[in-house]
């Protein structure tokens, strides 16, 4: 059912590298030979798996969107962080549809499958909360644990946001260097710092995704990604596909995992051979 990962680079198949300034996100899982991808321009641009543009959007980000998303119908969603705003493009054009609460910036956005969006909302660049939205209703707020502790460290850093399977939103805490997972209500089920991938460089996690087998897998700064089980357990590092500062992370249903690096290259690996 599943292949062991192929950890030799010349078994990873570099499809394709793209040149922008950053990557951010996303793929779109309605066509997945295409993605969404956006860098430190205000151009949100769609392109194909041979790196052609096939459509673009400009948006009125005076630094550029710092999030990108697609809804479960396939619209394209993206902060703009000067307005303290989600915004939605619909027939081309963008609008707002959700205003976060004063003092909190939208740092980070992710569409479950359930059509829920979730956001990543900082309050002066310093303590950190996840809030879940249906449409534009407040459902949850996800920010301190059962014992009354905040859950993501305070700091300067960014939720990566991921949904599993069952559930769970994974998060990569820039500021802890850490991953935490929680359950569909918020709760703490575990947390993840690299140590036992037992490599010598810090654990620095950015982009986080799962895949159809429920497994986590996270974008580690230091060149490399690590794979997990959806209940925390270690199972692998990859750190032989040639990844250079990776910080952004999507897997489509075909089994290709696509990486965008800080040199603002993306790099296609087919991850799952038999997807």
């Amino acid at each position: 059912m599943y292949d062991d990962i192929k950890t030799e680079s010349e078994k990873l198949r570099k499809l394709w590298h793209q040149e922008v300034d950053s990557i951010f996100d996303k793929l779109d899982s309605m066509r997945d030979a295409e993605a969404w991808i956006s860098g430190n321009n205000r151009t949100i641009t769609r392109v194909d798996i041979h790196g052609i543009a096939k459509d673009s959007l400009t948006t009125t980000c005076q630094f550029g969107p710092c999030g990108i998303a697609l809804t479960r119908k396939g619209e394209l969603i993206f902060i703009d962080r000067d307005n303290a705003t989600i915004n939605i493009v619909r027939h081309g054009k963008s609008m707002t549809l959700i205003t976060t609460p004063w003092g909190w910036v939208p740092w980070g956005l992710y569409c479950t499958r359930s059509g829920d969006i979730l956001v990543h909302i900082s309050f002066f660049f310093d303590k950190h909360k996840i809030i879940r939205y249906q449409e534009q209703r407040k459902t949850q707020e996800i920010v301190n644990d059962r014992q009354g502790k905040p859950i993501f460290e305070d700091g300067l850093g960014k939720l990566y946001m991921s949904e599993n399977n069952n559930g769970d939103i994974c998060v990569s805490d820039t500021s802890a260097n850490t991953v935490v997972v929680v359950d569909k209500a918020g709760r703490v089920r575990f947390r993840y710092d690299g140590k036992q991938a037992f490599r010598e460089k810090t654990f620095v996690p950015k982009g986080i995704v799962t895949d159809k087998f429920s497994q986590i897998i996270v974008a580690d700064y230091n060149n490399c990604l690590h794979i997990l089980d959806q209940n925390g357990q270690f199972l692998r590092c990859v750190d032989k596909c040639g990844l250079e500062k990776p910080h952004e992370l999507s897997v489509d249903s075909k089994g290709r995992l696509w990486v965008g690096c800080e040199s603002g290259k993306i790099k296609l690996i087919q991850y799952l051979t038999n997807a």
